[in-house]
């Protein structure tokens, strides 16, 4: 079956963009006691740098491989070359000073090294079409990959060259644009944004967020997704129960919206107010303490948001991103997200 077809199909499962990296790559304790990087973090690595792209490619290849025995539909490269969703891609764009990190709060309000930037934002050439050319040779299922997004990357930078923060985020979105073309050349079956800081700025994200996400996302073929949530699990504790900023991406280019809902029991009423986005919806709960779902728990998840939006335009995934999870816990909840989305196929006669 085609990319295409497959994309057309009700209740479709998927990850979020992170599989956990294994800890012969990185120093996972390391990784688990700092915030996500902005900057370069070249220090978690385990392997030396001569070495370090073989090993990223084999990690890549192990965890495209627990995604597609896990059964997913459509899988993600696993982002096992980043050292977090956003600073690879972000750290690669010209007019970012590296060497000199500026200073700005995170979402839980703490200071954080960020990527400063001294000149024209410029994307001079595809960051990550080689990763997608890479999962392609490796995968039998269609392949998402994912870019930072433009309003996100301009909360997580120091701005000494632009005239305001918008002006900045305008500048991010022609620069992931211009990635987002390179990787549906590349091969990319789908793509995605990641917006997290949506729901941590929603003022900021009213006056600028949409104009600088459209700018990104228009005249991208085929699906496209912007994932939004409230941060890593792991990392953000005090979360809210409901999105301060959602139904105004039913005006976004995105066609899909990956929201989280598993963890703090979102309402999911609130679906209908993305209008006709197809629903991506986390029924997996990531928290450290969380235990691998049985497959009615999610059953049930999905039963309730199906009482809001049709099943061809529900699919499901993890709340978030898994680089926080063992191995064994991730591929665990991957498996028990299938076999329950699989028993709501079969109440409704869906193909397996």
């Amino acid at each position: 079956m085609s990319a295409t077809s497959i994309f057309a199909q009700p209740l479709l499962t998927t990850v979020v963009g992170s599989m956990p990296q294994p800890s012969w790559l990185i120093d996972r304790e390391m990784l688990n006691s700092r915030l996500p990087p902005r900057i370069r973090a070249r220090e978690i690595w385990r392997v030396p740098a001569p070495f370090l792209g073989e090993a990223q490619d084999d990690a890549t290849e192990l965890a495209i491989d627990a995604m597609e025995r896990a059964g997913l539909d459509i899988i993600s490269d696993g982002e096992e070359r980043r050292e977090s969703y956003s600073n690879r891609f972000a750290t690669a764009l010209e007019g970012v000073d590296i060497d000199n990190p500026g200073t700005a709060l995170d979402r839980t309000g703490h200071p954080n090294p960020v990527p400063r930037v001294v000149g024209p934002i410029r994307h001079t050439g595809p960051v990550m079409a080689r990763d997608v050319r890479f999962a392609k040779r490796v995968a039998h299922r269609p392949l998402k990959i994912t870019v930072p997004g433009p309003f996100t990357m301009a909360q997580q930078a120091q701005n000494d060259y632009y005239p305001d923060d918008e002006s900045l985020a305008m500048a991010f979105a022609a620069a992931v644009s211009a990635e987002l073309r390179a990787l549906k050349e590349a091969g990319a079956d789908m793509v995605q944004i990641d917006e997290p800081y949506l729901q941590s700025r929603p003022d900021a994200a009213r006056r600028y967020a949409l104009p600088a996400i459209n700018a990104a996302l228009e005249g991208i073929p085929g699906p496209k997704a912007l994932h939004t949530c409230f941060g890593y699990a792991h990392i953000v504790h005090d979360r809210p129960s409901g999105y301060p900023f959602l139904a105004e991406l039913a005006g976004s280019a995105a066609t899909h919206i990956a929201i989280e809902s598993a963890q703090q029991n979102v309402d999911p009423a609130i679906l209908p107010s993305l209008g006709d986005k197809t629903v991506i919806l986390g029924v997996i709960d990531l928290a450290d303490d969380s235990p691998i779902e049985e497959p009615e728990v999610v059953a049930g998840r999905v039963r309730r948001a199906l009482e809001y939006v049709p099943p061809e335009r529900l699919w499901l995934a993890p709340d978030c991103g898994m680089k926080y999870l063992s191995r064994d816990v991730a591929e665990g909840k991957l498996r028990a997200l299938v076999e329950g989305v699989g028993i709501v196929r079969a109440e409704l006669g869906l193909p397996a």
